[in-house]
C-alpha cells in the first residue's frame, strides 16, 4: 500500500518543471491565436449530468466514462468532451439575439479506455466553437484558426485532414446498408482497413455509379478534379451531391485565407463523435500515432438542449501535440523569468526589502536562505536550469 501511493494511476501522470512550464507557454500561445479571431474565453464543469453524454448525443460510449453519483442519487460524469458542455451552455443561457457565439475553451477531459491502448486517459483539450452560423466562410475560418494554432505551436510541417459526413452516410442510406453494417463500414474507415473497405463494398448490391462512390471511401488526398468527377457520380444521390458540393466551395474559401497548402481532402472521412453532422477534420504530423486536432460541424447537437443553432468547432489535443514537437526535436523557449536571491541568515531584512521592490515593479522573485540551498549551488547554471534571468548572493 505504502509503494502504491508513490505511484499514479494508470493513464494519468504527473507534470512538472521545465515540461509543465513548456505545457503553459504553449497553451498561452494557442489561446492567442484564437483570441485574435475574437474568440471568448468559457468554462463549464469537469462534471456533468450522465445525459449530457449520453447515447442519444453521440459521444464517448458509455463503458469509457467515468460514472459516479452524487448525494441525490444523480448519475455524474467526468467529462470526455468538452464541446456538448459549451452546447449545453449556449442554450441556457444565449438568445437568438447573441448569435453568432465565439467561444475557446480549456479543460482536462477523461476517457476510460482500455489500458492495453497504452492511451492517456486525462488529456487537456484546448478548443473553439462558433455557434449560430451555418455559412461555408464559418467552415473556413474555423479551419484557418486550426492551422494558424498549429503555426503557432511551432509546427512547419502538418496536414488537415477534410471531410464530410453527409458523404458517408449519404452512401450508407443510397446502398440501403442497415445500421449494425453502417458501425462496422465506420470501424473499417476509422482503423484505415480500406481493404476491409473494399472487400464490404464487393458484397453489396447497388448501380455502377454508387460502387465507384463507394471505393472513394479508401481515398486520401483528393484533388478538386477527383471532387468534379465524384460529384458528376452523385447527381442522383443528394446528399452525397451536397456534401461535395460543400467541399468544392470550402476550398474555394480557403484559397482566399491562403491556407490551402496545409489541407488535404479525405472525402469518405468519419469520426466516432455522432453528432458531426457537415464539414469535419483532423491534424497530423510526424510524431503523433493520434490525430493532434479533431473537429467538425454540428448542427442538430444544440437541438438535444432545446436550441436549434448550427455550430463548428474542434479541439487541440494539447498533450499530444506536446508529443509530436518533442519528437520532432522542436524546441519551445521559455522566457526567463525573474531573480533569485540567496541570503544568509543575517541578511534577512535586506533581501526581503529588495524582493518586495522588485516585486512591485513586476518582477518575480525567489528568496532562499543559504544554509536551506543545497550543495551551495547559487549559480548561473541555477538561473539557467530554473529558467531565472539573475542570481543575487547577499552573504
Amino acid at each position: 500500500m505504502k509503494n502504491q501511493l508513490l505511484h499514479t494511476p494508470e493513464g494519468v501522470r504527473d507534470i512538472y518543471n521545465s515540461e509543465c512550464k513548456k505545457k503553459q507557454t504553449l497553451q498561452d500561445r494557442l489561446r492567442k491565436a484564437m483570441e485574435s479571431y475574437g474568440y471568448q474565453i468559457i468554462q463549464t464543469p469537469t462534471f456533468e449530468f450522465f445525459d449530457i453524454f449520453g447515447k442519444e448525443i453521440g459521444t464517448t460510449p458509455a463503458k469509457e466514462l467515468y460514472k459516479f453519483f452524487d448525494r441525490e442519487g444523480n448519475t455524474l460524469v467526468l467529462r470526455p468532451d468538452i464541446t456538448p458542455s459549451i452546447a449545453r451552455a449556449a442554450a441556457m443561457y444565449f438568445g437568438e439575439g447573441d448569435m453568432p457565439l465565439r467561444f475557446y475553451y480549456m479543460g482536462n477531459t477523461f476517457i476510460n479506455n482500455s489500458s492495453y491502448q497504452g492511451r492517456l486517459k486525462e488529456n487537456t483539450q484546448l478548443g473553439s466553437e462558433l455557434i449560430g452560423d451555418n455559412s461555408v466562410d464559418a467552415d473556413a475560418e474555423m479551419i484557418s484558426m486550426a492551422v494558424e494554432c498549429l503555426l503557432a505551436s511551432g509546427l512547419k510541417e502538418f496536414q488537415l485532414s477534410v471531410g464530410h459526413a453527409d458523404f458517408f452516410m449519404g452512401l450508407m442510406e443510397a446502398a440501403g446498408v442497415e445500421d449494425e453494417a453502417v458501425s462496422e463500414f465506420r470501424e473499417l474507415i476509422a482503423n484505415k482497413n480500406f481493404f476491409g473497405v473494399q472487400e464490404a463494398v464487393s458484397k453489396l448490391d447497388m448501380e455502377e455509379n454508387l460502387r465507384e462512390l463507394f471505393h472513394m471511401l479508401g481515398g486520401f488526398y483528393f484533388s478538386i478534379d477527383e471532387m468534379a468527377k465524384a460529384r458528376s457520380l452523385a447527381v442522383n444521390y443528394p446528399k452525397v451531391l451536397s456534401a461535395i458540393v460543400r467541399l468544392e466551395e470550402l476550398h474555394k474559401v480557403l484559397k482566399i485565407y491562403g491556407i490551402e497548402k496545409y489541407v488535404s481532402y479525405e472525402i469518405g472521412m468519419v469520426n466516432n463523435y455522432q453528432y458531426y453532422t457537415g464539414i469535419i477534420f483532423a491534424g497530423y504530423t510526424f510524431g503523433s500515432g493520434e490525430p493532434i486536432l479533431k473537429g467538425g460541424r454540428y448542427d442538430r447537437l444544440l437541438c438535444c438542449f432545446g436550441k436549434d443553432a448550427p455550430a463548428i468547432g474542434f479541439a487541440v489535443v494539447v498533450d499530444q501535440l506536446m508529443a509530436a514537437l518533442s519528437r520532432q526535436r522542436i524546441e519551445q523557449s521559455l522566457p526567463c523569468q525573474g531573480e533569485v536571491i540567496v541570503y544568509a541568515k543575517e541578511r534577512l531584512h535586506e533581501a526581503v526589502t529588495a524582493a518586495a521592490r522588485l516585486r512591485k515593479a513586476g518582477k518575480n522573485v525567489e528568496l532562499i536562505r543559504m544554509d536551506s540551498f543545497h550543495a551551495g549551488a547559487y549559480d548561473a547554471e541555477y538561473a539557467k536550469r530554473n529558467h531565472r534571468g539573475k542570481v543575487t548572493v547577499l552573504e
